[in-house]
């Protein structure tokens, strides 16, 4: 599945409050709660970086493009998100959780560890409607380098 536009992305991600949640150290992480949390954990880190942060917040769909493929969950979400919001977000979602050699490393260690903290962590992340704005920015910017190609 390739997504159409940012009101596409939002729909599923808002769907991710109805997901089943996973497992998680100390109990069960609510998907859609993870995803804000490992976003806002990103922006922290690197508030420069919204690709980075995005990558964070988008990998929580996979489970809903293919129920059941565990495995897969984040592949699938990475093709999903490739033609809207880059080959670098796509990259990272796709390899946040595979170990990968390269200058991507700091990325990919990063996103791995808001991903980890995230899961335990305990804070107001505040609300899915606040990424938008960064959605579209990076999803117009990717247009702009796509039409360039």
């Amino acid at each position: 599945m390739e997504l159409r536009g940012v009101e596409e992305l939002m729909d599923l991600l808002y769907a991710c409050r109805a997901a089943p949640a996973g497992p998680a150290p100390g109990g069960r992480a609510d998907p859609h709660q993870h995803a804000l949390r490992t976003a806002a954990l990103l922006r922290r880190g690197r508030p420069a970086d919204k690709e980075l942060q995005l990558a964070g917040l988008v990998q929580a769909i996979g489970p809903l493009l293919r129920p059941g493929d565990e495995r897969g969950h984040r592949d699938h979400a990475a093709d999903a998100v490739r033609s809207l919001l880059g080959a670098r977000v796509a990259g990272l979602v796709r390899g946040h959780v595979r170990s990968v050699a390269g200058p991507a490393d700091d990325d990919l260690l990063r996103l791995r560890q808001a991903d980890e903290e995230a899961r335990t962590a305990r804070f107001d992340a505040g609300v899915l409607e606040d990424w938008r704005t960064v959605l579209e920015l990076v999803a117009a910017r990717n247009s702009r380098l796509g039409a360039v190609d």
